[in-house]
Order: structure tokens, then sequence, then C-alpha cells
């Protein structure tokens, strides 16, 4: 079997014209266009009939995030415009809410519109038609980003509620287009609560308080886990083979008694499905989490890009694992569960919790699309040619799919339009 490692990244593309991005939301989010792929056979329908798709008492899992305003214009004295995109703080905060909580200052790494007329040390300083004052300090360059010192007033402010004021909503850079009134909206999911992103999972943006009840009606069950997005969802991979590329880090924070529920749910044989890569992602870290508390010696509660192909916890079943993981938090004293995850997913994964995934139509080249290269294997060829030939919108705020590569029986009342895949 070919090593991860080993993955060339031109195996994943595909031609996608750029008519087919889809530069605004429909009016109506649960009219999006629905792929469903399961066990092979492809059809279609709109978000608003996904639950007759699922299997009745699944648990769907829903990354409950809030996108920030990340983004924040100043103007020089010469009238020089610069854009800083604040990307995540330095780790010394101890994740993303902390940061966020600060109040009169705080560190930022960001990406920089305009750095080269920006010198270090040079102050920038915004002020709002509310009196309030941001000032930025460039520090130093990273190399894949710069750190900023940012100070304001009134000090009492929180970062969070700064950047609502300052900043504006980060649409995704494949969206040539201002950020309008609408998208402070629409690039958020109806559940969104936890602020922390710069990008949205995108999946969740199809879902409404209908769609909501009509899972309740299949016996349905949802829950919700924190994964904060950052732009490195974005970034392609650069590397020829995979072995060269570096993962990007996202924050996750899950509760005790979600992963109780999973568990739970997992004993009982229920399929679980995620809402999102994010949401996938956030599941199986938890199942290397608990393989991490398994050991003798236990280590640190991260989980690194490599780990789920270093042939440690092949033998542990996901129920241990997540028993193993609600041990070590109960004997540590944690109800809530925070740290990072650099989990790469690509083919030759073996999935240890998650049986289905709604997801969007991802950029050739991402990570993503290796994530979903990895769920149902070969077949994401023909599921992708086969949205490029059926009109399907792509990317952030498209169309979307369905995967269940279980075999379940159809619905009555399914398209007429199927084919092998």
């Amino acid at each position: 079997m070919q090593r991860p490692q080993d993955i060339s990244i031109a195996d994943y593309t595909y031609d996608l014209p750029a008519e087919r991005i889809a530069y605004h939301p429909l009016a109506d989010r649960d009219a999006s266009k629905l792929l469903i792929y399961r066990n092979g056979i492809i059809s279609e329908d709109i978000y608003r009939n996904i639950a007759g798709y699922l299997p009745a008492g699944g648990l769907l899992v829903f990354n409950n995030t809030k996108v920030v305003e990340a983004r924040i214009e100043f103007r020089k004295p010469t009238g020089a415009r610069i854009e800083i995109f604040c990307l995540e703080p330095p780790a010394e905060y101890g994740g993303i809410a902390n940061a966020l909580a600060r109040t009169g200052s705080v560190n930022w790494r960001c990406l920089i519109g305009g750095a080269s007329k920006w010198k270090p040390g040079q102050v920038l300083r915004k002020e709002m038609p509310g009196g309030e004052v941001l000032e930025a300090r460039y520090v130093e360059n990273s190399g894949d980003s710069f750190l900023i010192a940012l100070s304001w007033s009134p000090v009492e402010l929180s970062f969070a509620e700064l950047l609502h004021r300052a900043g504006a909503i980060p649409l995704p850079p494949y969206i040539h287009r201002e950020v309008e009134a609408g998208d402070s909206q629409r690039y958020q999911t109806i559940y969104a609560m936890r602020d922390g992103s710069v990008a949205a999972p995108t999946a969740g943006l199809h879902f409404t308080e209908e769609i909501f009840q009509s899972l309740a009606g299949r016996n349905m069950q949802r829950d919700f886990v924190t994964l904060h997005v950052g732009a490195g969802t974005f970034l392609p991979v650069k590397a020829s083979t995979l072995g060269d590329h570096t993962m990007h880090i996202e924050f996750i924070e899950v509760g005790r008694e979600f992963i109780s529920r999973l568990r739970d749910q997992v004993i009982a044989g229920k399929p679980v499905i995620a809402v999102g890569t994010t949401s996938a992602r956030t599941l199986e870290s938890l199942y290397w989490l608990g393989v991490k508390s398994a050991g003798s010696e236990r280590e640190s509660l991260i989980v690194r890009q490599w780990d789920a192909y270093s042939g440690s916890g092949r033998e542990i079943d996901s129920a241990t694992a997540l028993t193993m993981l609600l041990d070590r938090m109960e004997k540590e004293g944690m109800q809530r569960l925070m740290t990072t995850t650099q989990l790469l997913i690509v083919p030759g994964y073996k999935w240890k919790v998650v049986q289905g995934l709604v997801t969007n139509f991802h950029q050739p080249e991402s990570t993503l699309l290796l994530l979903v290269g990895s769920f149902i294997g070969e077949g994401w060829r023909n599921m992708y040619d086969y949205a490029l030939a059926h009109g399907f919108r792509f990317l952030s705020y498209g169309d979307g799919c369905l995967l269940l590569p279980d075999p379940e029986p159809m619905p009555p009342g399914q398209s007429s339009a199927e084919t092998r895949a």
C-alpha cells in the first residue's frame, strides 16, 4: 500500500472553470443542490430534503464556530491602503477563545496586504464612527505571517468586540468581489456560536430550522463541536508529494458530555454523520486523543499531522478510545477539552468514528479534496465529473453533497437523475 507521504497531489486535481464558482449564495439556504453519493450510486436533490436520505437514528455533528470580522483596513497618512487579515494568536494565550477575550491589547499573527508599505515599528491608526480607536504596530515578519501588536480604546472592549466594530467578514480568496452587507449573515451558519474562525464551516451554511425540524421527524439527533477554521484551509498543497507538506494547525474545543454521548452512539452501533470536513477532523481527532490517553505514558493531548499513520491505535476500537479519553479528562478535572489538531486525512486513512459526511465541493489540489478521496476512494472523480456536468455550483457559497459509502436503501421519490459512479 502506498505511504500517505508518497501521495502525489497532482493525482487530486480537476478542471474547475471560473464560472462554476459560486460568488454569491442562493436566496434560500436550503435550496442549494445536494448530490447524494451512496455506495457508488449518485443521485441529486436539494438540501431541504436531506433528512429523507439520512439513516434514521443517526447523529449529525455540526461545527458551531463563528466567523470573526478578521479583515481590518488601515490608511497611512499618505493614503496608502494596508489590510490586516487576523489569522491566529500566539500560543502564549492558550487558545483563540482566551485571546479574543483580551481587553485593551493583544498580539496576533496576521497576513498583510500592502506589507511593503509598512515598516517594522511603524504604528497604524484607525478611528471608528463610535469613537473607538485601534492602533497596530508591526513587530516582526515570520516568513508566512506577521506578528502585529494591536491596542485600542476604550480599553474595556474585548478583542472580539473590537473586531466586530473595526473589521469585516473575510470572504475566501477565490470569491473575487468586495464584501457586501449580506455576507455578515450568510457567511455564518444559523447555529454559529463560538467566535474564532476566519472561514465558515461551509457545509453548514445550507442548514435551516426547517431542516432541523425534518431531522427530528426522522429520529435524527444533532450535536455540536467547535473547530476554529484557519486560513490554512484555503491553501493549496504546493509540495509535489504530501511528505513535504505541512498541515495547518486548528483549535478544537469539545465538552466531556458530548464525548460521552458520542461514545454511546458508537457503542449502540448507530451512524455518526459529520456536517463538514471540520466536524469530521474533530471527531476523528477525538479518537487519536483517546489512543494517546490509553498509553502507559500519557502523551500530550494534541494531534499531529502523521499521528494516524504511525501504526499506533490500530487495535483500539472507537468506543474504547473514547472511553480512555473520558477517563483521562475526569482524572484531570477537565470539563472541556481545548487543544489543537493537525490531523491530515488522506487516502489510506482508516476512518474511526465518522460514517457519513456532508460537505461542499472543494478546490483542486487541496487537503479537503484529499479528505473526500479518503472517504469514498476513487469515486470522488466520478462524483466531481457528475457535479460539473449537471450544473452544481462549487466552493464556499456553492452546492454540496452527502457521502454515505455504506449501502442503505434508497428513499422513495428520489431524483431520476442517477448514475453508477
